[in-house]
């Protein structure tokens, strides 16, 4: 109970995640027999994965990527498909969002690539800038979603036993789901702010598509070479990274030997920022385990909730309220190990729930006062939250309409993986 009042004040006083939960493990530590060097052991441990090292190397590849200069090559692709469209400008930086989640699997990335480029050219094409910011921040809910994607990784590493294939392919129709709600949404609310024009030409739409195909085929490639059995979810990490870094540097040569150290150096501190919450929760997970909680709650919510549907609607609600205080991994790293066992003695498919899961925990990257991708869109626009947060609610609402539909139509995100036999 000590433990968990100061893990409680610790992140109501804003300390750092990882920290906050070592020092509540640490309080609860000095009330057991074991001793103080447990901690470094269960640290070490919770790292001590094959599988954990596709973390930083779909990290690297998604930064290799980014500073090869596809973000342009991108816009161009969907602007030739979609840009004619009523509120053109806006759909584009929906759908290219859906392209540039095959390349980082991070919202955060995502707004802060995108951004740049589509908040100033909107307020030039004569959308509100906050209206732009909250778009682009709301789209990049989209990036976690379709493969590859960091929080699939975290969570079949939690679980240990739910198919990363089988995850990857379950993404892809809620992150499509999710673009085709947002492009509804900006057709019919925002169309005043930009007037319709001709389509390109066949011809300009098929050299957009050849400018594209190294960021369009990295994903298949990634993503097929899983699914067709040639190599481990690890493994196609490092084949993204070698990817990205030979067409990079090859192909599209705008890649350069002098930028790779501050790549390198970037993907590590983003990467050890996952790795040391991964390593922290481990240790308390590895206490709430041998203080049996999971079961105790388990015991409890079960003799209460007899129903799926009910259990994924407290989820949906526990989930929503925790995403607007807790980063998403973390959210996910600190609850699954309690969540996880529920659902699976409820008869709840266990990438259905993953899904459902990510997703929750992805919405709460846009929702105050907590919203990593609020901020990062801020920091470009320079609006202020509570500007950003006013446009953002509308989108929020499609996005929960979003959730209810691959929660209470689990076919939605099952129907890919069953294709491909997983």
């Amino acid at each position: 109970m000590t433990g968990f009042l100061i893990l409680l004040v610790l992140l109501i006083i804003g300390s750092p995640i990882a920290f906050a939960i070592l020092l509540a493990v640490l309080a609860h530590l000095t009330e057991t027999p074991f001793p103080i060097s447990l901690i470094s052991q269960r640290i070490f441990a919770g790292l001590d994965s094959f599988a954990i090292l596709a973390i930083p190397l779909f990290v690297l590849a998604g930064e290799l990527m980014n500073e090869s200069g596809i973000t342009s090559r991108i816009i161009a692709f969907a602007s030739a498909c979609v840009g004619h469209m009523r509120a053109g400008l806006a759909q584009v930086n929906i759908w290219a969002s859906v392209i540039f989640a095959g390349l980082s699997g991070s919202a955060v990335a995502d707004t802060s690539a995108l951004g740049r480029i589509f908040i100033p050219e909107m307020e030039k094409r004569g959308y509100p800038r906050d209206f732009a910011a909250a778009l682009t921040a709301a789209s990049s809910v989209i990036g976690p979603m379709i493969p590859p994607s960091i929080p699939v990784i975290i969570y079949a590493l939690i679980t240990s036993g739910v198919s990363v294939p089988a995850l990857f392919l379950a993404g892809v129709a809620p992150g499509i789901l999710l673009a085709i709600g947002l492009s509804i949404y900006v057709r019919a609310f925002a169309g005043h702010f930009e007037a319709q024009h001709d389509p390109l030409p066949w011809k300009a739409r098929f050299k957009a598509l050849i400018d594209a195909w190294v960021p369009l085929f990295m994903p298949i490639f990634i993503v097929g070479s899983i699914l067709t059995g040639v190599v481990t979810p690890t493994e196609a990490a490092a084949l993204a990274g070698g990817y990205a870094l030979l067409a990079g540097m090859f192909i599209l040569k705008s890649l350069h030997v002098r930028q790779l150290p501050k790549i390198f150096v970037t993907a590590m501190r983003d990467s050890s920022v996952i790795l040391i919450i991964i390593a922290v929760v481990s240790l308390a997970n590895w206490m709430l385990t041998f203080s049996q909680v999971p079961q105790k709650v388990s015991a409890m919510v079960l003799a209460e909730i007899t129903s799926p549907w009910m259990f994924l609607l407290m989820v949906n609600g526990i989930l929503l309220v925790v995403g607007l205080f807790l980063e998403g991994i973390a959210a996910m790293l600190i609850l699954l190990p309690i969540l996880h066992p529920i659902a699976m003695s409820l008869g709840i498919d266990p990438v259905h729930f993953g899904i459902v899961v990510i997703f929750n925990l992805m919405i709460g990257l846009i929702t105050p006062p907590m919203g990593i991708c609020l901020f990062v869109s801020n920091s470009i626009a320079n609006v202020g939250i509570g500007a950003i947060s006013r446009r953002i609610l509308p989108l929020f609402l499609v996005e929960l309409l979003v959730l209810a539909i691959i929660t209470f139509i689990p076919q939605t995100v099952t129907f890919l993986p069953r294709v491909f036999g997983f």
